[in-house]
């Protein structure tokens, strides 16, 4: 087994409010490819280290500065070239500033229990209940079949 693979650092990041509100982005087929509503975040630049990756990503997408950033959890997967993404799930309560929609999509803020009611980002309630449950801490996919077909695993 090789101790070296091909590795894509991402993250994401649910920011809620007070009142159970959370910030999410609403992402366009013609420029993602995957599309729909999601939570804020993207791509660790290298030498960036994971938080401050959170706290750039957040800035970037929705103009709030993120406070207490929390690590909740990660999802990964292969793809069929042996390449792995790693996605670092936070949380945060803590913020400043205005919410601004940018190129990266249109942003506001939704009533977490309208999440399911809405055009999601694939697996985006998977990726909540790793946020939202404390007992989990991992989403991950392996390989069925060789047809392509995928298994959905939590831990």
């Amino acid at each position: 087994m090789a101790r070296k693979e091909m590795v894509t650092l991402t993250n994401m990041c649910l920011i809620e409010d007070k009142e159970g509100k959370v910030v999410v982005q609403i992402r366009e087929p013609e420029r993602y490819r995957w599309a729909g509503v999601a939570f804020p975040g993207g791509h660790i630049e290298e030498g960036e280290n994971f938080h401050d990756s959170v706290v750039r990503e957040v800035f970037e997408e929705t103009g709030l500065t993120i406070a207490n950033a929390r690590l909740v959890g990660i999802k990964h997967w292969p793809d069929k070239e042996g390449h792995r993404y790693l996605v670092f799930l936070y949380k945060a309560t803590e913020f400043t500033g205005t919410l601004q929609s940018t190129e990266e999509g249109e942003v506001r803020w939704v009533k977490k229990s309208e999440l399911p009611q809405m055009d999601l980002a694939y697996d985006l309630l998977e990726i909540l209940k790793v946020m939202d449950e404390p007992d989990l801490s991992e989403f991950f996919y392996t390989r069925k079949n060789e047809d392509g077909e995928w298994d959905r695993n939590f831990r």
